[in-house]
């Protein structure tokens, strides 16, 4: 099962689907965004975790279950009660994130667009030779 680590250094993750979207169900679906997306997320060798690249800039200096920024990165050691992470994206940031995925989506959906210019050639073609044997035929086989 996947899972997705935002950086946190507790000892237990959930399962990426699950911790996103309530169910497993989504597991397979949040798995599939993770390695198509890999100008937002990061996935480790093991393909087991996923991270945000967008929060790596980041201090893990956020304590999960306090939910507030603690001491720095240097002081914190690891243990079981260090559950510490970066500090999630603001709405600011999350918006960002929105806006570009929706820039990629559209300039994705253009090049697609842009790589069926041939149709309507050949289309006027078919039409074009369908105008000539027509009357060929009828005058052949009339």
């Amino acid at each position: 099962m996947f899972a997705i680590s935002l950086g946190t250094k507790c000892s237990s993750l959930s399962p990426g689907g699950r911790r996103i979207s309530g169910t497993s169900k989504g597991a397979n679906y949040w798995e599939a965004v993770f390695k198509e997306h890999p100008e937002f997320f990061r996935v480790n060798s093991r393909d087991d975790k996923a991270s945000l690249v967008w929060r790596r800039q980041f201090p893990q200096n956020f304590n999960v279950d306090d939910i507030k920024e603690t001491v720095p990165d240097d002081e914190i050691d690891g243990t079981a009660e260090d559950c510490v992470s970066r500090k999630p994206p603001d709405a600011e940031q999350i918006t960002a994130l929105i806006d570009v995925a929706v820039k990629l989506h559209d300039r994705a959906l253009e090049e697609h667009k842009a790589g069926k210019w041939w149709i309507p050639l050949v289309t006027a073609a078919l039409a074009f030779v369908s105008g000539l044997l027509v009357p060929w035929l009828g005058k052949l086989v009339g």
